[in-house]
């Protein structure tokens, strides 16, 4: 063996016994995740579907009313969650269909080195090529067929680390799913922008089926942690990269784009069914986790640990939250992204759009793809929308999905909650516009962040690796 090998494990092995002192019994770590899920569920106050997966963890745990992904994008919201770091401070990470550089700190990497093991069902990191970056297996961990099979595998005693990683609600949706379950269109409620008409009626009942599938998956989990009774022993995290995949939705940067739902649960460290309303950050869940198996936190991760605000109820009520947006799908000429970067306070939402010469939603003529403004996932409504582009009366709505937007937007979330009057350019919001833009600035200063004073977007020459294998 080589000698730079056995040093490094021993070094692991002292390090995770030193790690593991801290909690006499280790601490497991369940990650539930959703693909492009809202808080479609009835701890959130919709009562559209039955959801007791979420909702009993939920009630037995915490619930955060105001997480937020770091981007409204799979693959740059999944590698923040891993990473405890902004998008933009991980080179490739930023994009989807990128890969996600190595060189980063990883919780499950971290924990696997301290001893744990660690694995996913599904959907870990992704989608993209992790063998470019450095990984030889997908960065969340080992591949297992489901986690009933990894829990059988698991040796007696020795803690884990598991990814259950849907791929509900994402799309494609098949209709005959919802005959599976008691949903009715009447039961149905549309954002603003929206058109109300059966087709997307139709499609947003098919978005619940999925959803409602997911939630049947949480059961089955926390049903084989009973039946192996490690229930209480486990660290549950409940949450979705990003919101539903609905035009102005997914792969934007407004609040139904990014807040999410969050549900932790642990065994009896917490208090039941307690609400946490501060703002929260996807990217705290790595530092969060490492806290809680006692395990030191990289300096390089910008999320904060959640573990005082859980255990001593220490909540910050100033805290704001950074959202932001690199190329999402291959859908403009040349290739190129949409860049955003957003301050979500708690009254306001500034949202900077770096590129305003370009289509938000994708081109509507895609020379790069077949398809048009292809950053909207296909589906029924919107081929509605796309059907309807020159209808008088859903031009409107239409243009808030696809058309091209100013160089920054300003809602104020109280009397606007679905962000449909941009005030940045109000003169009586001159104020707020420009203390936010610069609190945007200060933070992008403090990242490091490539596009501060940028004229060149990086990210836009960083290779696209859909339809490549790993």
């Amino acid at each position: 063996m080589k000698r730079s090998y056995i040093f490094g494990l021993l070094f692991s092995i002292s390090f995770y016994v030193s790690s593991q002192s801290v909690n006499k019994t280790p601490v497991n770590i369940l990650v539930i995740m959703a693909d492009d899920m809202s808080k479609s569920a009835g701890i959130y106050g919709d009562k559209v579907i039955h959801t007791p997966g979420i909702d009993n963890v939920g009630k037995e745990g915490v619930i955060f009313d105001h997480a937020y992904c770091t981007a409204s994008s799979c693959s740059p919201s999944r590698a923040s969650i891993l990473t405890g770091m902004y998008p933009h401070q991980l080179e490739e990470g930023g994009n989807l269909w990128g890969t996600l550089p190595v060189k980063y700190p990883n919780y499950a990497s971290i924990l696997e080195e301290n001893g744990y093991q660690v694995g996913i069902e599904g959907k870990g990191w992704g989608p993209g090529n992790f063998r470019a970056g450095g990984y030889e297996k997908n960065p969340a961990g080992e591949d297992y067929p489901n986690f009933e099979e990894f829990m059988d595998k698991l040796p007696k005693g020795k803690p884990f680390c598991f990814w259950v990683g849907s791929h509900d609600p994402h799309r494609p949706y098949y209709p005959e799913l919802k005959n599976s379950y008691d949903i009715t269109e009447d039961s149905i409620s549309l954002p603003p922008w929206l058109p109300e008409n059966p087709i997307v009626i139709g499609d947003m009942v098919d978005y619940y089926a999925a959803s409602k599938r997911f939630d049947q998956r949480v059961e089955k989990v926390i049903t084989e942690l009973k039946e192996k009774g490690l229930y209480d022993q486990t660290f549950i995290i409940i949450t979705s990269d990003n919101g539903m995949p609905f035009a102005r939705i997914k792969a934007n940067d407004y609040e139904q784009s990014t807040n999410v739902p969050l549900v932790i649960r642990w065994g009896n460290h917490l208090n039941n069914g307690e609400r946490i309303d501060s703002f929260v950050s996807l990217m705290d869940l790595a530092p969060t986790i490492l806290d809680v198996t006692g395990i030191k936190i990289p300096s390089q991760m910008e999320g904060k640990s959640l573990l005082p605000m859980l255990k001593k109820k220490k909540y910050d009520k100033k805290r704001v939250i950074f959202t932001e947006r690199e190329r999402h799908a291959k859908v403009r000429k040349n290739n190129v992204g949409y860049a955003i970067r957003s301050i979500r306070t708690k009254n306001y939402l500034l949202i900077n759009n770096l590129q305003p010469d370009r289509w938000p939603a994708g081109d509507p003529v895609n020379t790069e793809k077949t398809g048009f403004y292809g950053d909207i996932d296909d589906g029924p409504s919107k081929g509605f929308l796309l059907a309807n582009i020159d209808n008088e009366k859903y031009r409107k709505l239409v243009a808030l999905s696809v058309a091209k937007r100013p160089t920054v937007e300003l809602y104020l979330l109280t009397k606007d909650p679905y962000q449909l009057i941009n005030l940045a350019y109000d003169s009586r919001y001159q104020k707020i516009k420009k203390r936010l833009l610069k609190k945007l600035h200060n933070w992008q200063k403090e990242t490091n962040d490539p596009l501060l004073n940028s004229q060149n977007d990086i990210f836009d020459t960083y290779p696209n690796y859909s339809g490549k294998k790993n």
